[in-house]
């Protein structure tokens, strides 16, 4: 399991290199449609970090907003709180703020840029359904997704997408409005064809790293739960349990459909390519694997 640990480390890096190409092809782009110099891909580079650093601080509180999740403390839910105390006490790990969101979907999610300003959040939904065992579980998923700086690489990831599909979506309409790279017969056609393919190809690949990234996560998160707590069969227990029961959450954005331990907008069948959860009978598998090594 630590192995598999360390490949997905491995791979998220890898991911989001990716995505840094992927945005310094769309400066190029920008640089051929302009006829500048190098100066706007590298800007291009730039203000995508630069909104990625914003987002890095503001993400989370937007989550909070956007979910209605709700800060308690112990009194509000002993059950609730006192399960993330001692997750977080075995952990050697600060002490989360705990969230409830009033919502009869199961669901919980964890944000937060690092282990001093972590947040985990749980539905009312989860709450009635989950035994003790099944809720330690899926909490233990939450917190190991804290322990490993999960939330801190999925908040660059999400602010790279928006900067890709920003970019992509500037470009195009210069394409067509700003003239683009001209000679004295007009606009370069070669140009032309390959800057708008490369545009309207790069949200797409940007959606589909950004599900692999998630995916990963989850996984990784999956098999630091087990390690937390023990008991992994709680935790294929509770994700089989959000399989046959899960519904769309009320309050719900695509934006951060990643953070949630159960994809909160049930995709179909085209919108599975772009999931960033994958599949619960896979996650219950290997779980079943992990529980077998213990």
């Amino acid at each position: 399991m630590y192995r598999a640990i360390a490949a997905n480390k491995r791979n998220t890096v890898l991911i989001i290199g990716i995505f840094l190409i992927i945005i310094a092809a769309l400066g190029y782009v920008a640089q051929l449609f302009t006829g500048g110099g190098w100066g706007i891909t590298i800007g291009t580079i730039l203000g995508a970090g630069v909104y990625t650093l914003i987002q890095y601080f503001a993400a989370s509180g937007q989550a909070l907003a956007i979910s209605g999740a709700r800060q308690i403390q112990k009194a509000d839910n002993p059950r609730l709180y006192r399960i993330v105390e001692n997750l977080a006490i075995t952990n050697g790990l600060p002490m989360p703020k705990v969230y409830i969101i009033v919502d009869p979907a199961p669901n919980a999610f964890a944000t937060g840029r690092d282990p001093q300003h972590a947040v985990v959040a749980a539905t009312t939904g989860l709450l009635d359904l989950m035994d003790d065992a099944e809720l330690e579980g899926v909490m233990a998923h939450e917190i190991g997704h804290v322990q490993n700086y999960d939330i801190r690489v999925t908040t660059m990831v999400f602010g790279l997408v928006v900067a890709v599909g920003f970019l992509a979506d500037i470009l195009l309409r210069l394409s067509f409005f700003g003239g683009g790279n001209r000679n004295s017969n007009g606009t370069n056609p070669i140009v032309l064809a390959l800057g708008l393919v490369s545009l309207i190809l790069a949200p797409l690949v940007a959606g589909v790293v950004q599900a692999a990234v998630s995916r990963q996560r989850e996984y990784l998160a999956d098999a630091t739960g087990a390690m937390t707590t023990r008991h992994p069969d709680a935790l294929a227990r509770a994700l089989e349990k959000l399989g046959a029961y899960g519904r769309p959450v009320r309050r719900q954005n695509t934006s951060m459909a990643h953070m949630w331990i159960s994809d909160p907008t049930k995709p179909g069948m085209i919108d599975r390519l772009f999931s960033t959860h994958p599949p619960i009978a896979e996650r219950v598998r290997r779980l079943s694997e992990i529980g077998r090594t213990f």
